[in-house]
């Protein structure tokens, strides 16, 4: 394995990212932080290094154990990252995902049609 690899190489290989080019496209908008800085694509990660990742409204931590220069399994992933990201983070993420998009009480009836427009709304941003 070699000493260094680009960040945006890293995290799609880490899948910490679905492609290459939105980790880029992360780390030009400072959404990755290495040593408290943002840091550009081509930036090398060393083992140890602590990545700070906000993605989807969400701060994720990573601890660097070893260099990928190709994508792995995710199962495999595990050998590779140490994922330290705080457990409030996770719970965050999780009640997001328990809500429901748009509640109606039951035996309210029919919707309006002001709130059947609203429901459309909701449903096409899915």
């Amino acid at each position: 394995m070699p000493d260094e690899v680009r960040i945006d190489k890293w995290l799609w290989a880490a899948r910490v990212f679905k492609t290459r080019s939105l980790a880029a496209s992360a780390c030009h908008q400072g959404k990755v932080i290495i040593g408290g800085a943002e840091v550009k694509a081509s930036r090398s990660v060393k083992v140890g290094d602590v990545i700070v990742v906000k993605k989807d409204d969400l701060t994720r931590t990573f601890k660097v154990l070893q260099n990928l220069q190709t994508r792995v399994g995710a199962s495999v992933v595990k050998q590779y990252v140490e994922d330290q990201t705080p457990e409030a983070e996770l719970q965050k993420a999780r009640e997001r995902r328990a809500l429901p998009v748009f509640y109606r009480p039951k035996g309210s009836g029919r919707p309006t049609k002001k709130e059947r427009r609203v429901i459309s709304d909701i449903l096409e941003q899915f």
